[in-house]
């Protein structure tokens, strides 16, 4: 009898949770799935779960942090692919931000708008370059800014970078430029195009401007594309 019950008690389990909950971040969702039961309930803000802040540890949350567990938000939603696929998605950032970044994400994929990867940049062990490089688009993580001693907006999780790899950031150390990430290069030409470029007029921009967001494409002396903060 207890042979019989053990699977008829998992599988309860598992149909009790909403069908989107069993989504992990980076799985695709199918069509049929958002035709049937819409995409309303992948977009949600939440306080930090265990499990979540667990993999932040020595990552993007380090010793010193400066933000409080208590004042970050865990944000899931879902993103579209340029070639159309719809994703679940994933970010950390500062509870000042968070409902205005949902919100925006949530307008950017009901108009198809393509962002290709959104994890945690603790998938990446924290590592900036590693997370730009594979183009994803994240939030929170503490360090400063590159090439200064500064800590970076990312570190209060006030600041969103989106498709870093085609919208580097663009500054001068000792009179040279660098280009971060590296592969990022080719698309310091801003006349290029490529679906996942940001533009000022392009319709993510005009969301996080109208958010009282700042863009880093609009900087004097340095440029940086992918990057979106609040002071």
């Amino acid at each position: 009898m207890r042979q019989l019950l053990l699977p008829l008690f998992l599988l309860l389990c598992c149909t009790a949770l909403p069908l989107c909950a069993q989504y992990a971040p980076g799985n695709q969702v199918s069509e049929s799935y958002l035709k049937a039961h819409g995409h309303a309930s992948f977009f949600k803000v939440t306080p930090i779960p265990d499990d979540v802040f667990a993999r932040m540890q020595g990552k993007s949350y380090k010793a010193g942090c400066p933000v409080k567990r208590s004042e970050l938000r865990y944000l899931r939603c879902l993103h579209r692919t340029s070639d159309g696929r719809a994703l679940v998605g994933e970010m950390v950032l500062h509870q000042r931000i968070a409902n205005d970044v949902l919100d925006i994400l949530r307008q950017l994929f009901e108009a198809r708008y393509p962002i290709e990867r959104m994890q945690l940049i603790d998938n990446y062990d924290g590592d900036d370059g590693r997370s730009m490089a594979a183009n994803n688009s994240s939030a929170f993580n503490y360090r400063k800014v590159p090439g200064k001693a500064v800590l970076s907006r990312h570190a209060y999780g006030m600041a969103v970078d989106i498709n870093p790899l085609y919208n580097p950031y663009i500054y001068h150390k000792n009179g040279r430029r660098i280009v971060d990430p590296k592969a990022g290069a080719p698309y310091v030409d801003r006349s290029r195009k490529h679906p996942y470029m940001i533009r000022r007029n392009d319709l993510c921009c005009r969301l996080f401007l109208a958010k009282g967001f700042r863009w880093g494409g609009d900087w004097k002396y340095t440029k940086d594309y992918q990057h979106f903060d609040k002071k």
